[in-house]
């Protein structure tokens, strides 16, 4: 039979009908499949089940959160937004159910799942729960494998990772030199918070402040300073120009980070390194940053940003545009041990923050070299281990933003 029949076209239409999802009428619609109600869910696995999700508050600002298996195996994470800490805290029951049951191995996958099925997609409170979330799965897979989590992710590119201390004064200064430190962070030394535009007895005043320091550290010490986003840019831009006669290791968050554009300007106005990124979120939060080349640094803080998984994405990013990742982290030891995870699987590091090397909080606290540096974690998975006996005292904490005005009207400024 000729496939031009009348009843031949008839049955192709319908066929090509069927597959478009076109109506007799002409109207396009979704294929039957695009409205399945229950697809059914990945399955690679099925020998590991998590039982639970289990969150404590820790002083003197965090969240610890433990994932439970059926195999014994506990993974760790720090979910945390600061000043929001019960608002995560429901975040993470609210995606509980979707976890309980599943194989915690399927970490990329899950990942996917928590931020794609909120129909509204990312910001803080999201992408703070689910990188705890992701930081607990990558945990209890490199457990389950017994090898770290840097492993996992193409093996080492370092064996230790330069951190940096901190130091608001001359001689701060001089102590974290004589314990190793090789860099320090400091902030803007102000008396009170910076007005819109200042004048010079306030530039002159954190200037003279990070001269001392200067002169404290010596040539061969390296002092970034945070900006913290609380010095308009108008008044950054002038500060800045002060301070490049001292040479900053980077100037942090010279202004909010709602307005690219802004941060851009800054940029172009200077030569000394602009790092941002602690209020960044996700790989679509950085595109744009790095595209309109608005920092030579980025900061993508792990707690915040969406975890291991973004962050090894965000990274990988700006190698494209040969920048490094300075990752953000006045938190605890868990998000320390994920930061050092992830300095040690790319090669575009540069240095890690830290506030605790865990003592008081881990089994086997980090220990500051000689060269200000700490060794890249070799045990399984995150490679730490809570000290619960020294915790038992740290539970609980209700921290709240500061919250400044300014001195002269009560009008509200950033802090």
């Amino acid at each position: 039979m000729k496939p031009n029949s009348k009843s031949g076209a008839l049955s192709r239409r319908a066929a090509i009908q069927s597959v478009l999802g076109i109506a007799a009428t002409g109207t396009m619609l979704l294929p039957k499949t695009s409205y399945a109600a229950n697809p059914a869910p990945f399955q690679a696995y099925g020998k590991v089940k998590i039982t639970k999700l289990e969150t404590f508050l820790v002083k003197p600002r965090w969240i610890f959160l433990k994932i439970h298996t059926d195999a014994g195996i506990v993974g760790l994470g720090e979910p945390l937004l600061e000043g929001r800490a019960l608002t995560i805290q429901t975040a993470i029951k609210e995606v509980e159910p979707y976890l309980v049951g599943k194989d915690p191995r399927a970490v990329v996958h899950h990942w996917q799942a928590i931020y794609r099925h909120a129909f509204y997609r990312g910001g803080p409170i999201l992408t703070s729960a689910l990188s705890g979330i992701d930081q607990a799965l990558w945990d209890i897979k490199g457990k389950l494998l017994g090898v770290p989590v840097h492993e996992l992710l193409g093996g080492p590119t370092r064996d230790r990772v330069r951190i940096y201390g901190r130091a608001s004064n001359a001689e701060d200064m001089k102590k974290r030199k004589a314990e190793g430190y090789t860099i320090i962070k400091t902030g803007v030394a102000k008396k009170n918070p910076a007005n819109i535009v200042e004048n010079p007895a306030f530039i002159k005043y954190a200037s003279d402040n990070f001269a001392s320091l200067r002169e404290a550290g010596g040539p061969e010490m390296d002092i970034a300073i945070d900006f913290h986003g609380s010095v308009p840019q108008q008044t950054s831009k002038v500060l800045i120009k002060e301070l490049e006669q001292y040479q900053p290791f980077f100037v942090e968050e010279p202004c909010q980070a709602q307005n690219v554009d802004t941060l851009v300007d800054i940029a172009r106005g200077t030569h000394i390194p602009i790092a941002t990124g602690e209020r960044i979120f996700t790989k679509w939060g950085f595109r744009e940053i790095l595209e309109k080349g608005a920092a030579s640094i980025i900061q993508p803080d792990l707690c915040h940003a969406g975890g291991i998984t973004e962050g090894r994405l965000i990274a990988g990013m700006a190698e494209a545009y040969y920048i490094p990742i300075a990752p953000h982290n006045p938190m605890g030891p868990i998000s320390l041990a994920t930061g050092l995870q992830l300095a040690a699987s790319v090669p575009n590091f540069l240095v890690q923050e830290q506030v605790t090397l865990g003592e008081g909080y881990l089994k086997e606290p980090f220990k500051l070299q000689k060269d200000g540096t700490v060794m890249v974690p070799t045990k399984p998975g995150l490679g730490v281990e809570l000290d619960e006996d020294a915790l038992k005292d740290k539970i609980g904490h209700d921290w709240k933003n500061p919250e400044s005005y300014n001195a002269l009207d009560g009008s509200v400024v950033d802090w």
